[in-house]
């Protein structure tokens, strides 16, 4: 889908499912439950949004008009419904909705989203009713794949293909049901390095419904036309400071900075004594000695200075300070929560 052009947002709670895909231009890598709970309410808003516009658009225009075809990988559903349901339980306040809008905007898409071009592949282990909200919510599955299955796992995905075939130990072998039929399908192996060789050598993904973007080509769509709709070539540079961004936008501005920064790199015997803490403000630009200092506990300058040269999801600057390179609060601590986590015993950008 990554090489025909589609957008995709992976959603991983278990952080470290698909690697390949990190930095890759038109993937969103959420990792954090908190960042998944806004990005899943952010695809709600943009599935509504490209109702609004359909329908403005009217019954002879292109259906490519509303936006680029959008995948939501989900891994680990299992996981990530509970972690969902107990991240609104201790953050809803009084007079919130019981259930999370972030599984409400999930169901909305599941029923409403594949002529909305938004389309969900889901994984579990074990994909039951109650871990996907209802039964009803299961049966917007038309296409099931299953592998190294037991029997109650087939009766509870695919009853309708009686008897259930045998399963195989053979490597990549699975069943793909659909239309009340199953067919043995040996599954592409890829290399983590081939997968992202192949996601990358396609079609460019289209930029539309990214942040920082202007509206539809379409003069009677304006009001539904927003920031999250644009061409590739269009998105602002790296080194302007950023438009609406938070926490919900955190995978357009995978430019890495350059690996040197002469305002923090060397010390000098005319530089100003260290300020105060700054106050706890996402929205405030720093550098990287005082978000070092005052901002990511745990995490050291030269950490962050290496992470800047090599990690393709660290943030982008938005703003200047003389040379020094400033960059958002906010995005600084969605990358450091959501960065991939070194094994235990090694120094890797810690």
């Amino acid at each position: 889908m990554l090489h025909h052009g589609w957008l995709v947002f992976v959603l991983d709670t278990k952080r470290i499912s698909h690697p390949w895909a990190n930095g890759i231009d038109g993937v969103t890598y959420c990792r954090d439950i908190a960042d998944i709970h806004d990005q899943l309410i952010e695809l709600g808003t943009i599935g509504r949004r490209r109702t609004r516009i359909a329908d403005e658009l009217g019954i002879d225009a292109d259906p490519k008009a509303i936006g680029p075809r959008i995948l939501i990988l989900l891994e680990e559903v299992n996981a990530t419904m509970k972690q969902l349901a107990r991240y609104w339980e201790k953050t809803r306040e009084s007079g919130d909705p019981k259930v999370s809008p972030a599984i409400d905007a999930l169901n909305e898409i599941l029923y409403m989203g594949r002529q909305l071009r938004m389309h969900v592949l889901l994984v579990a282990q074990s994909a039951t009713a109650r871990a996907l909200g209802g039964p009803e919510v299961r049966e917007q599955f038309a296409t099931r794949i299953l592998a190294r299955y037991s029997v109650n796992a087939w009766r509870m995905l695919a009853p309708e293909v009686h008897p259930a075939p045998k399963p195989t130990k053979h490597p990549g072998r699975a069943q793909v049901v659909s239309g009340g039929s199953a067919r043995e399908t040996q599954v592409l192996f890829f290399t983590e390095a081939e997968a992202r060789q192949w996601a990358t050598a396609g079609k460019q993904a289209e930029a539309a419904d990214r942040p920082g973007a202007v509206q539809l080509q379409k003069p009677h769509a304006a009001p539904f036309g927003d920031a999250r709709t644009t061409s590739a070539p269009e998105l602002p540079p790296a080194t302007e400071p950023s438009v609406s961004r938070d926490l919900l936008a955190d995978a357009w501005s995978h430019t890495p900075a350059p690996a040197a920064d002469p305002g923090d790199s060397t010390a000098s015997t005319t530089q100003t004594p260290p300020t105060s803490p700054a106050p706890a403000d996402d929205d405030q630009a720093v550098g990287l000695r005082q978000a070092a200092e005052h901002h990511l506990p745990g995490i050291t300058l030269a950490a962050l200075r290496f992470a800047r040269a090599n990690d393709p999801a660290f943030p982008g600057s938005v703003d200047k300070r003389g040379a020094e390179l400033l960059y958002r609060v906010g995005d600084l601590k969605k990358w450091a929560r959501n960065r991939p986590r070194a094994t235990t015993g090694t120094t890797d950008l810690d």
